[in-house]
């Protein structure tokens, strides 16, 4: 268990680092939710490591955008500015409403292509490399890159219409 805590909270870590997270958002919170989500549900057979961080991964997606949308609620309102796909990546209390769009938009990708809204959210979310992000989902790493610049490009897209922007 130390082992994969260890593990957990590095993972939180960097994502939170990548990302640039910034707020009240910590990786022992995070790595705390997920464990209490873990043991909450009764859990899968795990296939393998990679398979056990990308559930990992997409609670800790899921606790971020709780954490977003639980902050939005507080400041909604207008002056809502466009922002690029990376820009909404990188969480501040600030730009919470941003996280919660992409979340819909990554939701709106699942109805329509549940693959590549799971690649995007292991990538991104999850911090995995795109040959974990492969061998998570079962296909090869070029199909796992061709399938990440199609979604990133659906998702600005989707982004940029639902804000009425002209900046993708």
């Amino acid at each position: 268990m130390a082992i994969i805590y260890a593990e957990l909270h590095k993972l939180a870590e960097s994502h939170l680092r990548r990302a640039q997270y910034a707020g009240t958002l910590q990786p022992t919170v995070i790595v705390h939710e997920v464990y209490l989500r873990l043991v909450a549900h009764d859990l899968p057979d795990w296939q393998s490591r990679t398979h056990f961080f990308g559930i990992a991964s997409r609670l800790m997606r899921q606790i971020v955008v709780d954490h977003a949308r639980a902050r939005a609620a507080v400041k909604r309102g207008g002056g809502q500015t466009p922002l690029e796909l990376n820009e909404a990546l990188k969480y501040s209390d600030a730009n919470a409403e941003s996280v919660v769009a992409l979340d819909d938009a990554l939701q709106a990708l699942a109805t329509t292509d549940e693959r590549k809204a799971r690649i995007l959210e292991l990538r991104y979310f999850g911090g995995l490399t795109v040959e974990e992000t492969a061998e998570t989902v079962g296909i090869s790493v070029a199909t796992t890159v061709r399938e990440a610049r199609y979604a990133q490009a659906w998702l600005r897209r989707e982004m940029q219409s639902s804000r009425g922007g002209d900046k993708p």
